[in-house]
Protein backbone atom coordinates (compact mmCIF):
# COMPACT_ATOMS: atom_id res chain seq x y z
CA UNK A 1 0.00 0.00 0.00
CA UNK A 2 1.69 3.10 -0.95
CA UNK A 3 1.84 6.26 1.54
CA UNK A 4 -0.40 9.13 0.77
CA UNK A 5 0.52 12.63 2.11
CA UNK A 6 -2.54 14.70 3.09
CA UNK A 7 -2.09 16.98 -0.06
CA UNK A 8 -2.96 13.90 -2.38
CA UNK A 9 -5.87 13.79 -1.84
CA UNK A 10 -9.86 15.64 -2.80
CA UNK A 11 -10.83 17.38 0.70
CA UNK A 12 -13.50 18.85 -1.07
CA UNK A 13 -15.81 15.99 -0.67
CA UNK A 14 -15.32 16.26 3.22
CA UNK A 15 -16.82 19.95 3.33
CA UNK A 16 -19.66 19.34 5.36
CA UNK A 17 -18.18 17.62 8.06
CA UNK A 18 -15.15 20.59 8.34
CA UNK A 19 -18.61 23.06 8.25
CA UNK A 20 -19.68 21.59 11.25
CA UNK A 21 -16.38 21.26 13.24
CA UNK A 22 -15.60 24.50 12.13
CA UNK A 23 -19.27 26.25 13.41
CA UNK A 24 -18.93 24.26 16.57
CA UNK A 25 -15.28 25.23 17.30
CA UNK A 26 -15.72 28.97 16.35
CA UNK A 27 -19.28 28.84 18.63
CA UNK A 28 -17.92 27.78 21.38
CA UNK A 29 -15.05 30.31 21.35
CA UNK A 30 -17.48 32.94 20.30
CA UNK A 31 -19.37 32.12 23.83
CA UNK A 32 -16.65 32.06 25.66
CA UNK A 33 -16.11 35.78 25.21
CA UNK A 34 -18.59 37.42 23.75
CA UNK A 35 -21.37 35.19 24.58
CA UNK A 36 -22.76 37.56 27.49
CA UNK A 37 -23.10 40.71 24.83
CA UNK A 38 -24.58 38.36 21.79
CA UNK A 39 -26.93 36.46 23.13
CA UNK A 40 -27.69 32.92 23.31
CA UNK A 41 -30.47 33.27 20.18
CA UNK A 42 -27.21 34.62 18.14
CA UNK A 43 -25.72 31.05 18.73
CA UNK A 44 -28.37 29.03 17.88
CA UNK A 45 -29.18 30.95 14.78
CA UNK A 46 -25.30 30.48 13.72
CA UNK A 47 -25.60 26.85 14.53
CA UNK A 48 -28.56 26.68 12.36
CA UNK A 49 -26.82 28.33 9.61
CA UNK A 50 -23.59 25.81 10.04
CA UNK A 51 -26.24 23.02 9.10
CA UNK A 52 -28.31 24.35 6.33
CA UNK A 53 -24.40 25.22 4.97
CA UNK A 54 -23.25 21.64 5.21
CA UNK A 55 -26.59 19.95 4.19
CA UNK A 56 -25.99 22.38 0.59
CA UNK A 57 -22.99 21.10 0.75
CA UNK A 58 -24.27 17.25 0.60
CA UNK A 59 -26.20 17.51 -2.01
CA UNK A 60 -23.05 18.78 -4.52
CA UNK A 61 -21.61 15.43 -3.42
CA UNK A 62 -24.64 13.78 -3.99
CA UNK A 63 -24.78 15.60 -7.38
CA UNK A 64 -20.94 14.91 -8.69
CA UNK A 65 -19.89 11.84 -6.76
CA UNK A 66 -20.19 8.70 -9.13
CA UNK A 67 -17.96 6.52 -6.96
CA UNK A 68 -16.84 5.98 -3.81
CA UNK A 69 -13.63 8.19 -2.49
CA UNK A 70 -11.49 7.20 0.56
CA UNK A 71 -9.34 9.07 2.94
CA UNK A 72 -6.75 7.56 5.21
CA UNK A 73 -6.93 4.12 4.25
CA UNK A 74 -10.40 3.85 3.45
CA UNK A 75 -10.94 4.28 7.07
CA UNK A 76 -13.38 7.58 6.10
CA UNK A 77 -15.49 6.42 2.67
CA UNK A 78 -17.51 9.50 0.99
CA UNK A 79 -20.66 7.39 -0.78
CA UNK A 80 -23.94 7.60 -1.19
CA UNK A 81 -25.12 5.39 1.52
CA UNK A 82 -23.35 7.75 3.81
CA UNK A 83 -24.85 10.68 1.98
CA UNK A 84 -28.32 9.62 2.11
CA UNK A 85 -27.98 9.59 6.28
CA UNK A 86 -26.36 12.56 6.54
CA UNK A 87 -29.22 14.11 5.06
CA UNK A 88 -31.05 12.68 7.47
CA UNK A 89 -29.11 13.72 10.66
CA UNK A 90 -28.48 17.56 9.18
CA UNK A 91 -32.45 17.91 8.51
CA UNK A 92 -32.47 16.60 12.00
CA UNK A 93 -30.51 18.65 13.91
CA UNK A 94 -32.05 21.47 11.98
CA UNK A 95 -35.33 20.76 13.20
CA UNK A 96 -33.96 20.19 16.62
CA UNK A 97 -32.19 23.89 16.53
CA UNK A 98 -35.15 25.10 15.11
CA UNK A 99 -37.50 23.97 18.21
CA UNK A 100 -34.88 24.62 20.85
CA UNK A 101 -34.42 28.45 19.76
CA UNK A 102 -38.03 28.73 21.24
CA UNK A 103 -37.34 26.14 24.19
CA UNK A 104 -34.36 27.65 26.06
CA UNK A 105 -36.35 30.85 26.07
CA UNK A 106 -37.83 29.34 29.24
CA UNK A 107 -35.10 29.24 31.11
CA UNK A 108 -34.79 25.36 32.06
CA UNK A 109 -31.53 25.05 30.40
CA UNK A 110 -28.67 27.69 32.22
CA UNK A 111 -25.82 27.31 29.45
CA UNK A 112 -27.64 27.32 26.29
CA UNK A 113 -24.36 27.87 24.38
CA UNK A 114 -22.90 24.41 25.43
CA UNK A 115 -26.43 23.11 24.74
CA UNK A 116 -26.06 24.53 20.94
CA UNK A 117 -22.19 23.51 19.64
CA UNK A 118 -23.00 20.10 21.76
CA UNK A 119 -25.67 19.29 19.29
CA UNK A 120 -23.09 20.27 16.39
CA UNK A 121 -20.65 17.87 18.15
CA UNK A 122 -23.14 14.98 18.63
CA UNK A 123 -24.59 15.79 14.83
CA UNK A 124 -20.23 15.14 13.64
CA UNK A 125 -20.53 12.10 15.39
CA UNK A 126 -23.59 10.85 13.95
CA UNK A 127 -22.14 11.65 10.56
CA UNK A 128 -18.26 10.55 11.05
CA UNK A 129 -20.70 7.01 11.80
CA UNK A 130 -22.49 7.32 8.31
CA UNK A 131 -19.03 7.36 6.55
CA UNK A 132 -16.90 5.08 8.79
CA UNK A 133 -15.01 2.44 6.15
CA UNK A 134 -13.35 1.54 9.63
CA UNK A 135 -14.16 -0.14 13.06
CA UNK A 136 -11.47 2.76 14.52
CA UNK A 137 -13.22 5.69 12.77
CA UNK A 138 -16.92 4.30 13.12
CA UNK A 139 -15.98 4.06 17.46
CA UNK A 140 -14.73 7.69 17.63
CA UNK A 141 -18.04 8.87 15.87
CA UNK A 142 -20.21 6.35 18.13
CA UNK A 143 -18.33 8.13 21.33
CA UNK A 144 -18.31 11.69 19.46
CA UNK A 145 -22.10 11.17 19.31
CA UNK A 146 -22.68 9.51 22.64
CA UNK A 147 -20.31 11.72 24.72
CA UNK A 148 -22.36 14.95 23.65
CA UNK A 149 -25.75 12.91 24.13
CA UNK A 150 -25.05 12.54 27.96
CA UNK A 151 -24.46 16.02 28.27
CA UNK A 152 -27.22 17.62 26.33
CA UNK A 153 -29.24 14.92 28.75
CA UNK A 154 -28.39 16.41 31.72
CA UNK A 155 -28.21 20.20 31.28
CA UNK A 156 -31.17 20.90 32.83
CA UNK A 157 -29.07 20.59 36.05
CA UNK A 158 -31.91 22.06 38.54
CA UNK A 159 -33.91 19.13 37.55
CA UNK A 160 -33.11 15.82 40.01
CA UNK A 161 -35.04 14.15 37.08
CA UNK A 162 -32.63 15.24 34.04
CA UNK A 163 -29.76 14.38 36.59
CA UNK A 164 -30.99 10.87 37.17
CA UNK A 165 -31.56 10.17 33.66
CA UNK A 166 -28.23 11.59 32.56
CA UNK A 167 -26.47 9.53 35.20
CA UNK A 168 -28.60 6.13 34.08
CA UNK A 169 -27.91 7.55 30.32
CA UNK A 170 -23.94 7.32 31.29
CA UNK A 171 -23.70 3.97 32.93
CA UNK A 172 -26.02 1.98 30.33
CA UNK A 173 -24.03 3.74 27.63
CA UNK A 174 -20.88 2.92 29.38
CA UNK A 175 -21.78 -0.99 29.44
CA UNK A 176 -22.97 -0.82 25.73
CA UNK A 177 -19.88 0.52 25.02
CA UNK A 178 -17.58 -2.39 26.41
CA UNK A 179 -20.03 -4.51 25.02
CA UNK A 180 -19.23 -2.92 21.52
CA UNK A 181 -15.49 -2.92 22.04
CA UNK A 182 -15.13 -6.79 23.38
CA UNK A 183 -16.89 -7.33 19.97
CA UNK A 184 -14.69 -5.14 17.82
CA UNK A 185 -11.87 -6.83 19.24
CA UNK A 186 -12.92 -10.59 18.96
CA UNK A 187 -13.23 -9.24 15.19
CA UNK A 188 -9.56 -7.91 15.17
CA UNK A 189 -8.55 -10.90 16.67
CA UNK A 190 -10.01 -13.43 14.18
CA UNK A 191 -9.08 -11.05 10.99
CA UNK A 192 -6.10 -8.77 11.75
CA UNK A 193 -7.61 -5.99 10.30
CA UNK A 194 -10.48 -3.38 11.54
CA UNK A 195 -10.83 -2.61 7.97
CA UNK A 196 -15.36 -3.15 7.10
CA UNK A 197 -14.77 -4.16 3.66
CA UNK A 198 -11.67 -6.74 4.82
CA UNK A 199 -13.07 -8.15 7.05
CA UNK A 200 -15.78 -9.66 5.55
CA UNK A 201 -12.89 -11.38 3.31
CA UNK A 202 -11.28 -12.78 6.18
CA UNK A 203 -13.89 -13.97 8.27
CA UNK A 204 -14.09 -16.29 5.66
CA UNK A 205 -11.07 -17.67 6.21
CA UNK A 206 -11.30 -17.98 10.23
CA UNK A 207 -14.86 -19.43 9.50
CA UNK A 208 -12.81 -22.38 7.46
CA UNK A 209 -9.88 -22.39 9.76
CA UNK A 210 -12.26 -23.81 12.61
CA UNK A 211 -13.30 -20.25 14.62
CA UNK A 212 -17.07 -20.36 13.55
CA UNK A 213 -17.99 -20.58 16.88
CA UNK A 214 -16.25 -17.36 17.87
CA UNK A 215 -17.11 -15.53 14.34
CA UNK A 216 -20.71 -15.87 15.93
CA UNK A 217 -19.74 -14.61 19.56
CA UNK A 218 -17.99 -12.17 18.32
CA UNK A 219 -20.95 -10.86 15.78
CA UNK A 220 -23.69 -11.42 19.34
CA UNK A 221 -21.58 -8.92 21.42
CA UNK A 222 -21.09 -6.36 18.11
CA UNK A 223 -24.98 -6.32 17.47
CA UNK A 224 -25.68 -6.14 21.33
CA UNK A 225 -24.20 -3.27 21.67
CA UNK A 226 -25.51 -1.65 18.42
CA UNK A 227 -28.56 -2.55 19.79
CA UNK A 228 -28.32 -0.20 22.69
CA UNK A 229 -27.67 3.02 20.70
CA UNK A 230 -31.06 2.09 18.29
CA UNK A 231 -33.03 1.19 21.61
CA UNK A 232 -33.83 -2.01 20.79
CA UNK A 233 -35.33 -4.55 23.28
CA UNK A 234 -33.96 -6.22 25.14
CA UNK A 235 -31.69 -3.73 25.48
CA UNK A 236 -34.16 -0.60 25.81
CA UNK A 237 -34.20 -0.31 29.36
CA UNK A 238 -32.12 3.16 29.28
CA UNK A 239 -34.97 4.82 26.76
CA UNK A 240 -37.89 6.11 29.00
CA UNK A 241 -36.52 7.43 31.88
CA UNK A 242 -33.81 9.47 29.16
CA UNK A 243 -36.57 10.65 27.27
CA UNK A 244 -38.43 11.67 30.18
CA UNK A 245 -35.70 13.57 31.42
CA UNK A 246 -33.90 15.33 28.64
CA UNK A 247 -34.89 18.73 27.07
CA UNK A 248 -37.96 18.04 25.09
CA UNK A 249 -35.78 19.04 21.55
CA UNK A 250 -32.68 16.90 22.71
CA UNK A 251 -35.64 13.97 23.34
CA UNK A 252 -36.62 14.52 19.79
CA UNK A 253 -32.97 14.57 18.49
CA UNK A 254 -32.20 10.91 20.00
CA UNK A 255 -35.25 9.43 18.78
CA UNK A 256 -34.63 10.55 15.28
CA UNK A 257 -30.86 11.20 14.52
CA UNK A 258 -29.23 9.40 17.52
CA UNK A 259 -31.13 6.19 16.82
CA UNK A 260 -30.74 6.78 12.69
CA UNK A 261 -27.28 6.79 13.24
CA UNK A 262 -27.23 3.92 15.33
CA UNK A 263 -29.30 2.38 11.92
CA UNK A 264 -26.48 3.86 10.01
CA UNK A 265 -23.54 1.86 11.56
CA UNK A 266 -25.65 -1.52 12.25
CA UNK A 267 -26.11 -1.43 8.15
CA UNK A 268 -22.49 -0.58 7.23
CA UNK A 269 -20.82 -3.08 9.73
CA UNK A 270 -23.20 -6.36 9.77
CA UNK A 271 -24.23 -5.62 5.77
CA UNK A 272 -20.24 -5.40 4.67
CA UNK A 273 -18.54 -7.50 7.27
CA UNK A 274 -21.06 -10.64 8.00
CA UNK A 275 -23.60 -10.81 5.47
CA UNK A 276 -21.72 -10.04 2.55
CA UNK A 277 -19.54 -13.59 3.42
CA UNK A 278 -19.74 -16.05 0.92
CA UNK A 279 -18.81 -18.87 2.08
CA UNK A 280 -20.61 -20.84 4.48
CA UNK A 281 -20.09 -18.31 7.64
CA UNK A 282 -21.63 -16.12 5.26
CA UNK A 283 -24.80 -17.85 4.50
CA UNK A 284 -25.32 -18.42 8.42
CA UNK A 285 -25.37 -14.85 8.99
CA UNK A 286 -27.76 -14.80 6.09
CA UNK A 287 -29.77 -16.68 7.59
CA UNK A 288 -29.63 -17.66 11.26
CA UNK A 289 -27.79 -14.18 12.23
CA UNK A 290 -30.94 -12.74 10.26
CA UNK A 291 -32.96 -14.57 12.57
CA UNK A 292 -31.23 -13.35 15.43
CA UNK A 293 -32.25 -9.76 14.46
CA UNK A 294 -35.48 -10.83 13.42
CA UNK A 295 -36.09 -12.37 16.80
CA UNK A 296 -34.93 -8.81 18.08
CA UNK A 297 -37.05 -6.81 16.11
CA UNK A 298 -40.39 -9.14 17.42
CA UNK A 299 -39.22 -8.47 21.01
CA UNK A 300 -39.41 -4.62 19.91
CA UNK A 301 -42.38 -4.24 18.47
CA UNK A 302 -43.86 -6.59 21.25
CA UNK A 303 -42.39 -4.96 23.97
CA UNK A 304 -42.73 -1.15 23.08
CA UNK A 305 -46.04 -1.29 21.98
CA UNK A 306 -47.77 -3.04 24.90
CA UNK A 307 -45.48 -1.32 27.61
CA UNK A 308 -46.60 2.36 25.79
CA UNK A 309 -50.30 1.24 26.50
CA UNK A 310 -49.50 1.58 30.36
CA UNK A 311 -47.79 4.92 30.18
CA UNK A 312 -49.33 8.28 31.58
CA UNK A 313 -46.39 10.31 30.21
CA UNK A 314 -46.23 11.34 27.12
CA UNK A 315 -42.42 11.35 26.54
CA UNK A 316 -42.27 7.76 28.08
CA UNK A 317 -44.72 6.64 25.86
CA UNK A 318 -43.33 8.34 22.88
CA UNK A 319 -39.79 6.31 24.23
CA UNK A 320 -41.69 3.08 24.03
CA UNK A 321 -43.25 3.74 20.62
CA UNK A 322 -39.63 4.53 19.80
CA UNK A 323 -38.54 1.08 20.99
CA UNK A 324 -41.13 -0.28 18.37
CA UNK A 325 -40.00 1.90 15.77
CA UNK A 326 -36.65 0.23 16.09
CA UNK A 327 -38.26 -3.37 15.54
CA UNK A 328 -39.84 -2.08 12.31
CA UNK A 329 -37.18 -1.10 11.27
CA UNK A 330 -34.96 -4.38 11.93
CA UNK A 331 -37.80 -6.27 9.82
CA UNK A 332 -36.28 -5.39 6.45
CA UNK A 333 -32.92 -6.84 8.07
CA UNK A 334 -34.29 -10.56 8.14
CA UNK A 335 -33.01 -11.26 5.47
CA UNK A 336 -32.36 -8.01 3.43
CA UNK A 337 -33.91 -7.60 0.26
CA UNK A 338 -32.77 -5.52 -2.80
CA UNK A 339 -34.92 -2.12 -2.08
CA UNK A 340 -34.42 -2.31 1.70
CA UNK A 341 -32.34 0.59 1.78
CA UNK A 342 -34.64 2.76 0.12
CA UNK A 343 -37.61 1.32 2.14
CA UNK A 344 -35.60 2.01 5.09
CA UNK A 345 -34.71 5.25 4.31
CA UNK A 346 -38.46 6.51 3.61
CA UNK A 347 -39.29 4.93 7.04
CA UNK A 348 -36.79 7.21 8.57
CA UNK A 349 -37.92 10.12 6.88
CA UNK A 350 -41.39 9.99 7.63
CA UNK A 351 -40.61 9.14 11.40
CA UNK A 352 -38.03 12.26 11.25
CA UNK A 353 -41.21 14.20 10.05
CA UNK A 354 -44.04 13.22 12.82
CA UNK A 355 -41.65 13.04 15.58
CA UNK A 356 -40.11 16.40 15.58
CA UNK A 357 -43.74 17.36 14.92
CA UNK A 358 -45.20 15.73 17.47
CA UNK A 359 -42.94 16.64 19.94
CA UNK A 360 -42.96 20.57 19.49
CA UNK A 361 -46.55 19.71 20.28
CA UNK A 362 -45.41 18.20 23.51
CA UNK A 363 -43.25 20.69 24.28
CA UNK A 364 -45.78 23.87 24.14
CA UNK A 365 -48.25 21.93 25.81
CA UNK A 366 -46.06 21.03 28.40
CA UNK A 367 -44.69 24.48 29.60
CA UNK A 368 -47.81 25.71 29.22
CA UNK A 369 -49.60 22.98 31.35
CA UNK A 370 -46.53 22.34 33.47
CA UNK A 371 -47.13 18.81 33.50
CA UNK A 372 -45.87 16.15 30.87
CA UNK A 373 -49.02 13.80 31.41
CA UNK A 374 -51.82 13.03 29.28
CA UNK A 375 -54.10 15.19 31.15
CA UNK A 376 -51.90 18.06 29.71
CA UNK A 377 -53.36 17.66 26.39
CA UNK A 378 -57.40 17.41 28.03
CA UNK A 379 -59.73 19.96 25.54
CA UNK A 380 -56.33 21.06 23.66
CA UNK A 381 -58.71 20.88 20.18
CA UNK A 382 -60.76 23.44 22.05
CA UNK A 383 -57.91 26.00 23.13
CA UNK A 384 -55.51 25.53 19.79
CA UNK A 385 -57.97 23.44 16.74
CA UNK A 386 -54.50 23.42 14.63
CA UNK A 387 -52.05 22.10 17.18
CA UNK A 388 -54.64 19.73 18.20
CA UNK A 389 -55.10 18.43 13.96
CA UNK A 390 -51.58 18.65 13.86
CA UNK A 391 -50.82 16.19 16.61
CA UNK A 392 -53.99 13.76 15.54
CA UNK A 393 -51.71 13.81 11.96
CA UNK A 394 -48.91 12.48 13.78
CA UNK A 395 -50.06 10.43 16.01
CA UNK A 396 -51.90 8.85 12.39
CA UNK A 397 -48.94 8.41 11.16
CA UNK A 398 -47.21 6.44 13.59
CA UNK A 399 -50.03 4.22 13.76
CA UNK A 400 -49.61 3.76 10.32
CA UNK A 401 -53.09 5.11 9.10
CA UNK A 402 -53.62 6.17 5.40
CA UNK A 403 -53.10 8.74 3.99
CA UNK A 404 -49.77 9.73 5.77
CA UNK A 405 -46.32 9.09 5.26
CA UNK A 406 -45.95 6.69 8.10
CA UNK A 407 -48.27 4.03 6.76
CA UNK A 408 -46.22 3.52 3.64
CA UNK A 409 -43.23 3.69 5.69
CA UNK A 410 -44.93 0.77 7.44
CA UNK A 411 -46.50 -0.84 4.26
CA UNK A 412 -43.01 -1.02 2.18
CA UNK A 413 -41.62 -3.01 5.64
CA UNK A 414 -44.61 -4.97 5.31
CA UNK A 415 -44.51 -6.07 1.98
CA UNK A 416 -40.90 -6.96 1.94
CA UNK A 417 -41.32 -8.80 4.66
CA UNK A 418 -43.82 -10.71 2.96
CA UNK A 419 -41.34 -11.25 -0.44
CA UNK A 420 -38.77 -12.49 1.96
CA UNK A 421 -41.52 -14.87 3.08
CA UNK A 422 -41.29 -13.67 6.55
CA UNK A 423 -44.92 -14.68 7.09
CA UNK A 424 -44.42 -14.42 11.50
CA UNK A 425 -43.13 -11.20 11.51
CA UNK A 426 -45.68 -9.45 9.15
CA UNK A 427 -48.28 -11.03 11.82
CA UNK A 428 -46.45 -9.38 14.52
CA UNK A 429 -46.17 -6.38 12.44
CA UNK A 430 -49.78 -5.97 11.92
CA UNK A 431 -50.76 -7.40 15.53
CA UNK A 432 -48.43 -4.79 17.28
CA UNK A 433 -49.82 -1.65 14.86
CA UNK A 434 -53.39 -2.51 15.58
CA UNK A 435 -52.45 -2.11 19.84
CA UNK A 436 -50.32 0.97 19.14
CA UNK A 437 -53.59 2.25 17.73
CA UNK A 438 -54.58 1.88 21.50
CA UNK A 439 -52.03 4.53 23.00
CA UNK A 440 -52.11 7.17 20.36
CA UNK A 441 -55.71 7.48 19.71
CA UNK A 442 -55.57 7.87 23.78
CA UNK A 443 -53.93 11.20 23.15
CA UNK A 444 -56.61 12.26 20.36
CA UNK A 445 -59.20 11.01 22.87
CA UNK A 446 -57.73 13.80 25.52
CA UNK A 447 -57.85 16.87 22.73
CA UNK A 448 -60.97 16.08 21.37
CA UNK A 449 -63.31 14.39 24.28
CA UNK A 450 -62.04 15.18 27.71
CA UNK A 451 -62.60 18.61 29.17
CA UNK A 452 -59.63 20.78 30.32
CA UNK A 453 -58.44 22.57 33.19
CA UNK A 454 -58.81 26.14 31.39
CA UNK A 455 -60.60 27.02 27.87
CA UNK A 456 -57.99 29.69 27.38
CA UNK A 457 -56.22 30.06 24.26
CA UNK A 458 -53.27 28.21 24.21
CA UNK A 459 -50.07 30.42 23.43
CA UNK A 460 -47.99 28.84 20.83
CA UNK A 461 -44.78 30.73 19.81
CA UNK A 462 -44.96 32.01 15.85
CA UNK A 463 -41.87 29.76 15.32
CA UNK A 464 -42.97 26.71 16.41
CA UNK A 465 -46.56 27.67 14.73
CA UNK A 466 -45.47 27.41 11.63
CA UNK A 467 -42.82 24.61 12.34
CA UNK A 468 -45.56 22.09 13.16
CA UNK A 469 -47.58 22.95 10.61
CA UNK A 470 -45.16 22.53 7.86
CA UNK A 471 -44.24 19.06 9.76
CA UNK A 472 -48.03 18.33 9.72
CA UNK A 473 -48.60 19.48 5.78
CA UNK A 474 -45.72 17.29 4.83
CA UNK A 475 -46.87 14.19 6.53
CA UNK A 476 -49.55 14.36 4.56
CA UNK A 477 -48.62 15.39 1.23
CA UNK A 478 -45.32 12.82 1.10
CA UNK A 479 -47.97 10.23 2.33
CA UNK A 480 -50.07 11.33 -0.86
CA UNK A 481 -46.87 11.01 -2.84
CA UNK A 482 -44.35 8.84 -1.64
CA UNK A 483 -42.88 7.88 -4.51
CA UNK A 484 -41.33 11.07 -4.76
CA UNK A 485 -39.02 9.96 -1.91
CA UNK A 486 -38.14 6.58 -2.59
CA UNK A 487 -37.82 7.71 -6.88
CA UNK A 488 -35.18 10.36 -5.46
CA UNK A 489 -33.27 7.78 -3.18
CA UNK A 490 -33.23 4.65 -5.71
CA UNK A 491 -31.95 7.39 -8.10
CA UNK A 492 -29.48 9.58 -6.95
CA UNK A 493 -28.18 6.65 -4.09
CA UNK A 494 -26.47 3.52 -4.91
CA UNK A 495 -25.78 1.87 -1.37
CA UNK A 496 -23.68 -1.07 -3.45
CA UNK A 497 -24.16 -3.31 -0.05
CA UNK A 498 -22.63 -5.92 -2.97
CA UNK A 499 -19.28 -4.88 -3.31
CA UNK A 500 -17.90 -5.71 -0.33
CA UNK A 501 -14.43 -7.08 -1.96
CA UNK A 502 -14.36 -3.73 -4.07
CA UNK A 503 -12.34 -0.84 -3.01
CA UNK A 504 -12.77 2.57 -4.35
CA UNK A 505 -10.53 3.95 -6.75
CA UNK A 506 -8.21 6.07 -5.15
CA UNK A 507 -7.80 3.10 -2.58
CA UNK A 508 -3.75 2.72 -2.70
Amino acid sequence: MDVKDIFSYDWSYLLPEFIILGFATLLSLLDLFAGKRLGKQVIGWLSLVGVVLAAVFVFVNVNTLDKPYSYMADMIRIDDYGNAFKLLFLGGTAFALLISLSYLKKGEVQHSGEYYYLLLTGLLGAMVMASSADLITLFVGLELLSLSSYILVGLRKKSLQSNESAFKYVVSGGIATAITLFGMSYIYGLTGTTHIYEISMRLAEAGMAGYQFLVYVAYAFLVVGLAFKISAAPFHMWTPDVYQGAPTPITAFLAVVSKAAGFSLLFRVVMISFFNVTDGVGRFFFQEGSLYLGLMAAASMIIGNTMAIRQTNVKRMMAYSGIAQAGYLLVPFVPPTTLFFSEVIFYLFAYLLVSFGAFAVIMVVAQEQQTEDLKGFAGLYHRSPIMAVAMSIFLLSLAGIPVTAGFFGKFYLFMGALAQENYWLSAIMIVTSVISYYYYFGIIRQMYMRPGTTEARLAVPKGIWVFVLVMAVATVFFGAFPGLVTDYVQTHFNPSFDFGNMLPPNFQ
